[in-house]
């Protein structure tokens, strides 16, 4: 009874969401992110910062905000006068992307995230709560676990379809029931590719940004193994 009256709930909120965020009309064209849409936004962008003294057109955030999350665009600061309107495929004109900008201070770059993972991971939270607590399942790295999901009605495991390679990734929460998409398999096939050799302690999700308009949103921090050189999750303190 209780797995049947969280699938409900996840289900009417869902449908609302979706409706809310993502007029049909709009849905299909807009969830494709085209190459030339992010460089005429970084056009845009490198406008805007050239004619005012180095500032960026971003959104102010929390100093908490994830880095690949930080730096959203503010379409209002950029148009009409560098672009005429936000892309059809961005969030602000009812498409499923979120512009952001990386390497905010030493070389600005235009990327994107899809903010149909926010929804996902906002499902999961609320079949947590209604849950009333977190059911871990296996501990993956200090801190870092998988969920349960049969406990949280789901009859098979949720994922996300990787924006780099297209393979299904898998969700992990840390002990503050704060939930990430484990990116490790596309890092794995990344380092391959990789021209520099990272070593223990140093962020590799870099390596995610080379030839991808994609960010590796609501993502932890990895390193590689020092013996292995797998990728691995990052512990902070």
């Amino acid at each position: 009874m209780k797995r049947s009256l969280i699938a409900v709930l996840v289900s009417l909120f869902v449908v609302a969401l979706s409706g809310c965020m993502y007029p049909e009309d709009k849905l299909v064209q807009n969830q494709i992110p085209y190459q030339d849409q992010v460089q005429t936004v970084q056009e845009a962008v490198t406008k805007f910062k050239d004619e005012n003294g180095g500032i960026l057109p971003i959104k102010n955030s929390e100093e908490t905000t994830p880095i690949y999350q930080k730096y959203l665009i503010d379409f209002k600061k950029i148009t009409p006068k560098y672009l005429s309107e936000p892309p059809g495929n961005a969030f602000e004109s009812g498409g499923v992307f979120q512009y952001v900008i990386v390497n905010a201070e030493n070389n600005p770059e235009v990327k994107m995230f899809d903010l149909r993972i926010s929804e996902m991971i906002s499902e999961l939270k609320m079949r947590i709560n209604v849950q009333g607590y977190p059911p871990y399942k296996e501990r993956v790295a200090e801190g870092v676990y998988t969920l349960d999901y049969g406990k949280l009605g789901y009859e098979e495991e949720p994922f996300v379809i990787s924006p780099y390679t297209n393979k299904k990734l898998p969700f992990v929460i840390n002990g503050q029931a704060e939930i990430f998409v484990d990116y490790r398999s596309d890092l794995v096939e990344a380092l391959k590719k990789a021209e520099t050799e990272y070593q223990p302690g140093e962020d590799i999700r870099e390596t995610l940004l080379k030839d991808s308009v994609f960010v590796p949103a609501y993502s932890l921090p990895y390193t590689v193994d020092g013996n292995t050189k797998e990728p691995i999750f990052l512990l902070t303190k």
